[in-house]
């Protein structure tokens, strides 16, 4: 049996009796964190395969859209949009869905998914993809109105010259000439300094497009 001096008594009897007081609260603070832990590790570990189970999908998307597959592509957007809808492969899987779709001429699906991405997506630039082409579509179907309001916001810096390069075509299909000017020039000083590639060729493309209304 240990035996306590007198000091030893004391300590363990203010340890007893703060036990008494504090003791269930205490216990309560520790099951609590440590189910807090598990429960983050279990949460983690959902998002982990979740992420892996969209990314196996978005890889069938890929091959289908590389092989010009419309049926298939738009099958696995479907499957990544509907089970895993949170994940950056469902906004990945509508925008590569919707071009595969334009290329084999079924516009109102791709808008569907573009629509899709624009309500629910969460990456901006994505997001700014999908406003340029579904304006591109609906420029196509003569909603010239519609068009310009998914043109209206500013897209980040690198898309301004092609949506001002699209405000100028909806302006001069919907018969606004001077109008369409100022978009085409709008442009052409967003390009300005630009030496990326492709920034030659969109340059001389609105450039044409903007001599074509002054004539």
């Amino acid at each position: 049996m240990a035996v306590y001096d007198l000091e030893e008594q004391e300590q363990i009897s203010e340890l007893r009796a703060w036990w008494v007081q504090y003791g269930k609260f205490v216990t309560a603070i520790a099951v609590a964190a440590a189910l807090a832990s598990v429960g983050w590790q279990g949460f983690q570990y959902y998002r982990g395969r979740q992420a892996a189970d969209a990314g196996a999908l978005y890889f069938l998307l890929q091959q289908a859209a590389m092989q010009g597959d419309a049926q298939k592509t738009r099958e696995a957007a479907g499957q990544i949009i509907e089970k895993f809808p949170s994940t950056a492969y469902a906004e990945m899987a509508a925008l590569t869905s919707a071009g595969v779709l334009v290329t084999k001429g079924d516009a109102k699906s791709a808008r569907v998914q573009l629509e899709w991405l624009l309500a629910k997506g969460s990456d901006p630039a994505l997001k700014d993809i999908a406003r340029l082409r579904l304006a591109a579509l609906l420029l196509d179907e003569g909603a010239f109105d519609q068009a310009l309001a998914q043109l209206a916001n500013a897209p980040a810096p690198a898309l301004k010259a092609r949506f001002e390069d699209l405000r100028g075509d909806v302006l001069a299909a919907s018969g606004k000439p001077a109008e369409a000017r100022s978009a085409y020039q709008a442009g052409l000083d967003a390009l300005a300094g630009d030496d990326a590639e492709g920034g030659d060729t969109l340059r001389e493309v609105i450039r044409v497009k903007q001599q074509a209304l002054e004539g």
